[in-house]
């Protein structure tokens, strides 16, 4: 009878753990945002152990979404294969006719101010850009935006939606 009485609690321990496990990752549990979040896709808070920051190492050239949120995540800076529009332009860089890697070492272009006109991430903070996935030629319509306080965003298309990659300090 004792058995039984203890296969019971550890049953009934084991469902109610399952529950809030599926209650938590449904978002059943999640709280309401004020519509900020609501113009994301989705959103992904990543910690320093996650590996995409792992597998980045300073100083090295990096072009994917998560490697560059990564390396400005841990470095506070974008990878050393990226200068801002005015180095490019400097270099010879002329936008029409794509040839940014012609005339510089297979650099993208990133550290520029982001406008954030249409108000589609939270008002309060300054941005920066940066091309993510560039392979040469014209410029494409992914990008990174981030903050000075550790926010990095990911927009496939030319920022008409963001996915938050990581969630700086408030």
């Amino acid at each position: 009878m004792a058995n039984h009485q203890k296969l019971k609690s550890i049953l009934g321990i084991l469902l109610g753990a399952l529950l809030i496990f599926w209650a938590t990752e449904s978002g059943f549990l999640a709280e309401s945002n004020s519509g900020q979040e609501d113009v994301l896709t989705q959103q992904h808070k990543h910690s320093a152990s996650d590996k995409e920051d792992s597998d980045v190492v300073e100083g090295q050239a990096y072009s994917s979404p998560k490697q560059v949120a990564a390396y400005l995540h841990l470095y506070n800076q974008l990878p050393e294969n990226y200068i801002t529009k005015e180095e490019a332009k400097a270099a010879g860089w002329i936008p029409e006719e794509g040839n940014l890697w012609e005339v510089t070492d297979k650099k993208s272009i990133g550290g520029d101010h982001f406008g954030n006109y249409e108000e589609s991430l939270p008002a309060e903070d300054d941005y920066k850009e940066a091309d993510v996935n560039y392979k040469g030629g014209h410029r494409g319509a992914e990008r990174l935006v981030y903050s000075d306080d550790g926010d990095i965003y990911y927009s496939p298309d030319h920022y008409d939606s963001f996915e938050k990659l990581y969630e700086g300090e408030q």
